[in-house]
């Protein structure tokens, strides 16, 4: 045997001074936290010291190790103590008599122990077949003995641990997705396991090993004050307890609080949740980086062959205007200026969401640093890429946690502090209230073909229990934030209204229907005088099941859906009156009148686009109005077959997104033509990209479309395939339908749809196809959603007949299903 026993702690203090001094430790009010941890550690490891020094003497060739986290010099009051009793196998039976006079004493103060005892040799053997092995192994700190191989054990199993990582670390990741399944989600329990759940001390020890690796680091924001939050509370609940245990219990909540000199177990909570959430978050982008380092070393090698040793360039994808995808992210552009564009933050966010692709963390910090503020009121295209963020389903679950990690949902929602995990102590929850009002979006996007106005729905799924964070009834507090809220960012007096009504009656309708008898008419008439509109109950019954589903499965099932279905029916006809004919259009502008004449002097189509930084016109805008998205572009031109696809897939062409849209047939006054007719068109675009195309460009590839030159179908196929579109979250089908009696001169057609390149096109190509004229249309895209009314008549000009106008919306809506 060779080396030798370099051990230079304190005299072994025998088991009796060590149990006491351990009490006194324990028991000390002055020291907690890190440094008691690392002070029983140090007295521990004295203890042990001398336990290997009296019974090895100056032995060779053994050493005693410890691992795990007692190897990373923290103790909690009642953890484990993990002990190898390493040695060179040159005598086995006087490595087991030491082994028993260590464990023995260990035991007999009622300590628990895991404890091995092996060669170097069959400890990496063993951590090769068992991966918790070799992570303890990666802790493995020297307590006594022969130091020598305490350091080859160690060189040893980080060099074993960073060749063979390709391997290791997806067993270290699906061991550690088994462990969440099993456990949860730590920042959302009642009563959490500290260690076993997401986000909780295992993740962090797990991204202490990819570290280690050398393949790829965790963010490291934040990271250590969360796991050394962690670690104070399990302390506190071994000191309380006086168990080994990591299950957080309701019962123990208020004693541990007390302990830490917190102010009650729902500050516990709301910690507890602050620590998890930073850990499951840089667990989520630390293997999203081990994917993609892993997936480049298993390509490079093809590629460097195909390129003959050459570099390839990375792809950037442009998703919108600054903002690009690169290697599986969401990134922002070389050319992206934050420090000038205040918006960019939330359309990085709704570009990834719609995507189905994670936002860079990178990205998200340097937003953070970088970027604006958003004046108040927000602009429009910052109101309707958070309407886009909200209505993309899914994924913005992860997008949205990628902001609040750099404060960045604290920056453009001031109230969300208030709810940020923020406990819920009702058993039929099962997310905290920010999870909770996040996953309420979520449900909601897949209610939008269900409402008129899907960007009031998604917003109200956001702040309808945005009071719980203020003491009262959550509903009243609500009301007035949401007002405020929804005047800050950008909704006019109406919609903030409609917001303040959803978010104060959001539980009226199941209320109601479960716990009053519905046969009274005075109970359906309450619920009508507060809802006040069809269109705000339409809203309402959609946030009510979104909300429902949100909460828990305990919250929603078919018989509760039944009867609030049945409430909303009886409602809607206490509200039905008079339905609502046509509006007559307002009297035509100048310009229009001037372009419209134009048109039919050169018989061909007459374009203008206007910047819309203010009113048209000069007028003032009305008090509350936000401020339009986009540009204003009037075409008119004279009525003809084919204007509305022609129209549409010019600009689905060049590239232009339809805010709104608007087409009516404009009379020419007597003196110019008293028989003729214009179209005229007046829209709402924004570029996807970059700036607008010149007018005279638009007109020019507007007449070949409509002379049929211009083969629009196909340009949009080759541009589709050469950028196939990304699989991203997937939308709610399109819902076409005929309004009831909606109009005495021409058949309604509702569609609502997830807005699309050549979605308008595609549209207008169907209902040209159908040989029905359109009389007027009303398009709006509300952030990711299309929710447009055509106003259509047979070619003599009258209300198509019932079979037909079923026929037409069945057609339409597998036209868009296609």
């Amino acid at each position: 045997m060779t080396g030798t026993d370099t051990h230079t702690g304190t005299e072994d203090p025998g088991t009796g001074g060590y149990a006491a001094a351990r009490l006194r430790l324990l028991t000390e009010d002055a020291r907690s936290g890190p440094p008691r941890r690392s002070a029983l550690a140090g007295l521990t490891d004295d203890w042990l010291a001398g336990l290997f020094g009296a019974a090895a003497g100056p032995a060779r060739g053994v050493c005693l190790v410890a691992v795990g986290g007692y190897g990373r010099g923290e103790l909690s009051p009642r953890s484990d103590l993990d002990l190898v009793l390493l040695h060179d196998g040159s005598d086995p039976g006087a490595v087991a008599a030491l082994a028993d006079r260590i464990w023995y004493p260990v035991w007999d103060l009622g300590l628990s122990l895991d404890h091995s005892v092996r060669t170097p040799a069959e400890a990496r053997a063993t951590a090769a077949e068992d991966l918790k092995v070799q992570l303890g192994l990666l802790d493995a700190r020297h307590l006594a003995g022969d130091t020598t191989l305490t350091a080859g054990l160690r060189t040893a199993v980080l060099t074993d641990w960073r060749n063979q990582a390709a391997k290791r670390l997806p067993e270290l990741r699906e061991l550690c997705a088994e462990r969440a399944a099993r456990h949860g989600e730590l920042r959302y329990l009642l009563e959490p396991d500290l260690k076993e759940a997401r986000g909780g001390l295992r993740d962090a020890t797990a991204l202490r090993a990819v570290a280690a690796s050398w393949l790829a680091d965790a963010p490291r924001e934040g990271l250590a004050d969360a796991r050394r939050r962690l670690l104070d509370v399990r302390d506190a609940l071994h000191l309380a307890t006086g168990r080994a245990t990591d299950r957080l219990a309701l019962q123990e909540q208020d004693q541990v609080a007390a302990e830490l000199g917190l102010l009650d177990a729902d500050t516990l909570l709301r910690q507890v949740y602050e620590a998890a959430r930073v850990i499951a978050y840089a667990a989520d982008v630390t293997w999203r980086e081990v994917g993609r380092v892993l997936r480049a070393r298993a390509v490079r090698p093809r590629l460097r062959a195909m390129l003959g040793g050459g570099r390839p360039a990375t792809e950037r994808s442009p998703l919108a205007e600054g903002v690009v995808e690169q290697d599986g992210e969401v990134v922002l552009a070389r050319a992206a200026r934050p420090d000038r564009d205040p918006v960019l933050p939330l359309r990085a966010a709704a570009a990834a969401a719609q995507a189905g692709l994670p936002l860079s963390p990178h990205a998200a910090r340097h937003l953070a640093a970088t970027a604006r503020p958003l004046p108040t009121p927000w602009p429009a295209e910052a109101r309707e890429q958070l309407v886009t963020l909200l209505g993309s389903g899914r994924p913005t679950v992860e997008v949205w946690e990628a902001l609040e990690a750099e404060g960045l949902i604290a920056r453009l929602l001031p109230d969300w502090e208030r709810v940020r995990c923020r406990p819920q102590r009702n058993a039929v929850h099962i997310w905290t209230v920010d999870r909770h009002l996040i996953e309420t979006a979520v449900r909601a996007s897949a209610l939008t073909r269900r409402v008129g106005r899907p960007d009031l729905l998604l917003v109200a799924a956001l702040l309808h229990d945005i009071g719980k964070g203020w003491p009262g009834d959550h509903s009243v507090a609500g009301e007035i934030i949401a007002k405020d809220v929804a005047a800050r960012i950008g909704f006019d007096s109406a919609d903030a209204a409609v917001l303040a009504t959803l978010v104060r009656h959001h539980l009226l309708l199941i209320e109601t229907a479960t716990r009053r008898d519905l046969d009274d008419p005075a109970t359906v008439r309450s619920v009508a005088d507060a809802v006040g509109t069809q269109s705000t109950l339409e809203l309402l019954h959609a946030l009510t099941e979104a909300d429902a589903l949100a909460t828990g499965p305990a919250a929603w099932s078919s018989w509760r859906g039944k009867l609030v279905a049945d409430l909303v029916r009886r409602v809607s006809g206490v509200l039905a009156g008079a339905a609502p004919d046509e509006p007559e259009p307002a009297a035509p502008t100048a310009e229009q009148e001037r372009l419209a004449i134009e048109a039919f002097r050169t018989g061909g189509p007459v374009l203008a686009l206007r910047a819309q930084t203010e009113p048209a016109a000069g007028a003032e805008p009305p008090p509350g109005e936000p401020e339009p998205l986009g540009v204003e572009l009037l075409i008119a031109v004279p009525d003809q077959p084919g204007v509305l696809p022609a129209v549409a897939g010019v600009l689905a062409v060049h590239r232009l997104t339809v805010r709104t849209a608007e087409l009516r047939a404009l009379r020419l006054p007597d003196d110019v033509d008293d028989d003729g007719t214009i179209l005229l068109l007046d829209w709402r675009v924004a570029a996807e990209y970059g700036s607008l195309p010149q007018a005279a460009r638009l007109r020019t590839d507007l007449v070949r479309a409509l002379d049929g030159t211009l083969d629009i179908a196909g340009r949009l196929a080759e541009r589709d395939a050469a950028y196939p579109r990304r699989r991203g979250w997937t939308a709610p089908p399109p819902r076409v339908t005929v309004a009831p009696a909606a109009s005495r001169h021409a058949t309604v057609i509702e569609v609502r749809a997830q807005d699309a390149p050549g979605l308008l096109h595609r549209i207008g190509s169907a209902l040209e196809k159908a040989g029905v004229r359109v009389r007027s249309m009303h398009v709006s895209t509300l952030g990711a959603n299309a929710v447009d009314a055509f106003y259509v008549t047979t070619g003599t000009g009258a209300p198509l007949p019932g079979e037909d106008a079923g026929s037409l919306a069945r057609v339409l809506e597998e036209t868009l299903r296609a």
